[in-house]
């Protein structure tokens, strides 16, 4: 199994270096000079521009400037500095981590729970009513843009209702309450912005549970289970559930990183302050740097998702062996 890791994050460095000089060429290409971002409006002698654009690298050539900037994050594990934040981007990143990890986790949570539970009612009541108007909901839900949801519930749960803070972190002067109260605060803020990222989500895992759950309820141990007067919920949750164990498992360790990119429009929604909003502010301001870690660290996680996924599924099934040609099933 180790060696099946080594070659697999062997193979995937390739592939990240594929998306980051992509990310470079696109910025590259994108109208306008991030010098002229950085000066604004101000009137700038051509004297003083020059020295400016010196000092941060902007004129040199654009291979140059990749390369250099790749040798740096590779070899000593630097991330460049943002010219807009000035400051590293190491420290910008790191500030604005925890705030996406804790929305990500809180969505991911609520993802798998109510994800699982959904896909085992929708099984339980296979073939009946409940079953069909349970799935469309759910492939509505899916297929709403994240963006939308999360307008309409600041509307109707922060603007018709307000039960929920409709935007930020923390409440006005919150670092001065106890730490409780803060904890309080965090939570009602964090909740409506983890529950829009998180049901969307669920609806898909649902569907997934679904099929692996009818798929499983043929199987011979589920009949023998059966046979010895096994049924209802303890049939479903104690020998079904776990045999379809192995596809949810891959699709959870999929959507940590997808939770964590797709989170973006959540957090422009509800001006979080994660790494979907610095991504987005980089974007707007050309800030190369911040985006090249951004898109590098996203892509980790994606790669990191889908190695952690396999691993698990090999351990959760001894059929699954991960073998030289990848996964095969014994």
């Amino acid at each position: 199994m180790l060696r099946y890791a080594l070659r697999r994050l062997l193979a995937a460095v390739p592939l990240l270096l594929a998306v980051l000089t992509l990310t470079f060429v696109l910025l590259e290409a994108a109208p306008g000079d991030p010098a002229d971002i950085l000066f604004g409006d101000r009137p700038v002698s051509p004297e003083v521009r020059a020295r400016i654009a010196a000092a941060y690298g902007f004129d040199r050539p654009a291979p140059e400037r990749y390369l250099r900037w790749l040798s740096a994050f590779a070899l000593r594990g630097e991330w460049g500095w943002s010219v807009v934040r000035g400051r590293p981007v190491r420290d910008a990143v790191a500030a604005a981590l925890p705030a996406t990890l804790l929305l990500s986790g809180s969505a991911l949570l609520l993802q798998c729970v109510l994800g699982v539970g959904w896909g085992a009612l929708m099984a339980r009541a296979h073939g009946r009513s409940a079953d069909r108007w349970a799935g469309l909901l759910a492939a509505l839900l899916y297929g709403l843009p994240a963006f939308w949801v999360g307008m309409m519930a600041i509307l109707a749960l922060a603007v018709r209702v307000p039960l929920f803070p409709a935007s930020s972190m923390h409440s006005v002067g919150a670092e001065a309450w106890p730490a409780w109260r803060r904890i309080l605060d965090l939570a009602h803020h964090l909740a409506l912005p983890a529950a829009v990222l998180g049901v969307s989500s669920a609806a898909g895992m649902a569907r997934f549970v679904r099929a692996g759950l009818l798929s499983s309820v043929g199987e011979a141990f589920v009949r023998a289970a059966r046979a010895r007067g096994v049924g209802g919920g303890r049939l479903f949750g104690a020998h079904a559930l776990r045999g379809s164990l192995v596809p949810i498992v891959n699709l959870a360790g999929m959507s940590l990183p997808a939770l964590v990119s797709g989170s973006l429009a959540v957090e422009i929604v509800f001006a979080w302050p994660g790494m979907g909003r610095l991504f987005y502010d980089a974007l707007l301001a050309r800030d190369g740097a911040v985006v090249l870690a951004l898109t590098a660290l996203t892509a980790v996680l994606v790669i990191a998702g889908s190695l952690l996924a396999d691993l698990a599924m090999a351990a959760l099934d001894p059929r699954i062996r991960l073998g030289g040609r990848g996964r095969a099933a014994a």
